[in-house]
């Protein structure tokens, strides 16, 4: 993933959260006979999203935010060199509609499945113009925004759309070293061979590729670049390095950094909590013992280093007393990462489970706004890129996306995700 300056213009005309149908949003709509109140009470959180949500369906519309809030605030995502404002660039658009399928499928109102129909057709376009894909993100990109219609509508245009955006991303493969490179040009010498722990998340759109076409080559590719991350970017201790480098000539590791942590050797929350995620949900794709082993690992040590409220610093190496921010982002993620961990390692899913809870529990009593009304995020205290400062203390996309996920699961064991 890349990152871009938060934008300093103003967002558009806001709505007032307060104005929409309360029918719509009702916690009694988000069945309550599903929900189990003795782990997290979710009911009345799913009803502030949804709130949130048709507030920013109204002041979007077909239009993107950006990446991160300010003050509490999404603008539009800022006009660059080729892109209108509030165009579909960038890696995390999706998270977007994505939030507006999940609000859909709780609830059966057509308005969310309209808006991220809107969004599905854009995505398409984006496909088929070739704009902005050189990036491993369109794992990201296209499994929320199309993968999930094709899935839960049978919309054969957000398949093909999905089905391009995969091709795409088998192209940045590195048979030589077994990766799928992160970001930039194939020929860039700054980034050949560089792959990140994001990249997890970005193989299920290879995997359910593979399950559409029959093509064992996407599967191929998942079990292979998802083993050499196991191999090469998880140390002895149970952290993670954010960044790993290959010689893409000869294949051989080279190093491990960082980009968005703290240091090199340190360990990147979030990335701990892609590692916690990923590898549990690319152990259910492979069948490899040794990814569902390495997302134990990831979920021990994240665990291990998270301060007494539960919700991690940004970076791991900090703990209770540290003059540092939290992110919340990464305790979503990592909530998503261990209910799916629960499913896949059934000798330890209590233990898992009652560790998302209370993660869960702390983002819904500490992290959020008191009411819709008070910010267009709905989840605070979230951080992008510190070393860069861009995003420090603020909403984002994928951290809303988490939170929502997050509670979906809870609310509904048996709900699955677009992944």
């Amino acid at each position: 993933m890349t990152t871009s300056p938060p934008t300093t213009g103003a967002g558009p005309a806001r709505v007032d959260p307060a104005r929409v149908d309360p029918a719509r949003v009702d916690p009694a709509r988000v069945d309550p006979a599903r929900v189990d109140p003795a782990r997290v009470d979710t009911a009345r959180a799913i009803a502030q999203v949804l709130a949130t949500i048709r507030a920013n369906i109204d002041a979007f519309g077909t239009r993107y935010p950006d990446d991160t809030t300010r003050d509490n605030r999404y603008a539009l995502r800022p006009a660059v060199a080729g892109f209108a404002e509030g165009a579909n660039r960038g890696w995390t658009t999706s998270f977007w509609p994505g939030m507006q399928w999940i609000a859909y499928e709780l609830t059966g109102d057509d308005v969310y499945r309209d808006a991220a129909l809107a969004h599905a057709a854009d995505f398409g376009r984006r496909v088929r113009e070739g704009e902005d894909l050189d990036t491993h993100d369109l794992g990201f990109l296209y499994t929320l925004s199309c993968v999930a219609p094709a899935r839960l509508l049978g919309d054969e245009d957000a398949r093909a759309s999905a089905l391009a955006a995969a091709d795409h991303l088998m192209t940045r493969y590195l048979p030589s070293a077994g990766i799928i490179q992160a970001w930039g040009d194939l020929a860039d010498p700054a980034q050949r061979g560089r792959t990140i722990i994001d990249s997890l998340m970005n193989m299920p759109l290879l995997t359910w590729t593979a399950e559409q076409t029959g093509d064992e080559r996407y599967s191929d590719v998942v079990a292979r670049h998802t083993a050499e991350l196991r191999r090469q970017i998880l140390r002895p201790d149970g952290s993670t390095f954010h960044t790993f480098y290959w010689d893409a000539e000869t294949g051989e590791p080279v190093r491990g950094a960082t980009e968005q942590g703290a240091f090199d050797d340190s360990c990147w929350a979030r990335g701990q909590a892609w590692g916690i995620y990923g590898f549990a949900m690319n152990h259910r794709a492979t069948g490899n013992p040794d990814l569902l082993e390495a997302s134990r690992i990831c979920a021990e040590y994240f665990l291990a280093h998270l301060p007494a409220d539960d919700v991690p610093y940004w970076d791991l190496v900090y703990n209770d007393g540290a003059d540092a921010p939290r992110d919340s982002s990464a305790g979503a993620i990592a909530v998503c990462g261990l209910y799916e961990l629960a499913e896949v390692d059934t000798e330890n899913a209590e233990r898992w489970r009652s560790a998302a809870d209370r993660i869960l529990a702390s983002l819904i009593a500490h992290y959020t706004p008191a009411t819709a009304a008070d910010a267009d995020t709905v989840l605070l205290h979230s951080v992008y890129d510190l070393p860069k400062n861009v995003g420090v203390d603020e909403g984002t996309l994928w951290g809303d996306y988490f939170y929502f996920e997050a509670l979906a699961r809870a609310a509904r064991p048996d709900w699955r995700p677009a992944w």
